[in-house]
């Protein structure tokens, strides 16, 4: 979600990467709750660290303990910024569809307000 949000703000004036600790199948229930706000993920790959084509890097932003202690890691041989941005994890909220969806849009708005203050828009102050 929030590699959608960030391309929405800033297209492509700045390279960004989503990955994770480990690779799961693409969630639909965070496809569904950006195609409410007009954002296509259907078609994201999901993938690892280990995965990632480059290693240069200005800014790590970790969402989970888990991937934070990979960044950790990975910053150790080269030079970036890490930060944690400690998120809830929507996987973990069982009931009704409706209440799943209600808690990916609390994320998703979350990371949106986070990502709009830490990396502005051109032309737009920080928060």
């Amino acid at each position: 979600m929030a590699e959608g949000i960030y391309r929405r703000i800033h297209g492509t004036r700045s390279y960004v990467a989503s990955v994770g600790v480990k690779v799961d199948e693409l969630d639909p229930f965070a496809v569904a709750v950006m195609d409410e706000i007009g954002i296509d993920i259907s078609r994201h790959k999901p993938k690892t660290f280990d995965e990632l084509e480059d290693d240069s890097f200005d800014v790590i932003v970790s969402l989970s303990p888990e991937a934070q202690h990979k960044a950790v890691d990975l910053t150790r041989t080269i030079s970036c910024e890490v930060e944690f941005w400690p998120t809830f994890d929507p996987t973990l909220v069982e009931g009704s569809r409706e209440s799943r969806l209600d808690a990916y849009r609390q994320v998703r708005d979350e990371l949106e307000r986070r990502i709009r203050k830490r990396f502005p828009a051109m032309g737009m102050a920080r928060e």
